[in-house]
């Protein structure tokens, strides 16, 4: 049986209108106990796009979660715990999702989620379906999914724009 993995704890606060949810933490980012850790994934870049801070991915991770803060844009994942060997998310078995739908329903100023991937969106659309969030399916910024070019992930991530403060 492949090892237990387990999401971290959800960023957010009382004023996060934008909540970003991938899958499930990958190996380097759950050993390092960071999101979006690994030297090659590209969230850091996207989102520091997104924000007119270009830079954001040079500062260290403790100022990252500070800016994402202060932008009102939180994160978590779909699936709570399940088992995978390695960081693929095709690689996750027996997954237990996280309750979003209770969750976001205690965030009383969010707006909008941002499904970082194809799995994020199919496990997360599921559960928000019919509610009055704004649900964006946004390109991964995996390392995994080099299909397409930064520059374009980065258009489709611009759709958070219209949600930011």
């Amino acid at each position: 049986m492949d090892a237990a993995k387990f999401a971290f704890a959800p960023i957010v606060d009382r004023s996060t209108h934008i909540l970003l949810l991938a899958s499930l933490p990958g190996e380097v980012s759950l050993a390092r106990g960071q999101y979006y850790a690994h030297p090659q994934n590209q969230f850091w870049r996207l989102i520091g796009e997104t924000l007119g801070q270009g830079g954001l991915a040079a500062l260290p991770y403790d100022d990252r979660l500070d800016m994402l803060r202060a932008a009102g844009i939180g994160l978590w994942d779909t699936v709570r715990s399940a088992q995978r060997r390695g960081s693929l998310d095709a690689a996750i078995r027996n997954p237990v999702h996280s309750p979003l739908a209770e969750f976001t329903a205690g965030l009383p100023r969010l707006r909008a989620v941002g499904f970082n991937g194809a799995k994020a969106a199919a496990i997360g659309r599921k559960q928000l379906v019919g509610s009055a969030l704004a649900l964006i399916d946004l390109p991964s910024s995996s390392p995994a999914f080099a299909a397409m070019p930064f520059s374009a992930k980065a258009a489709h991530w611009m759709k958070l724009r219209e949600f930011l403060r």
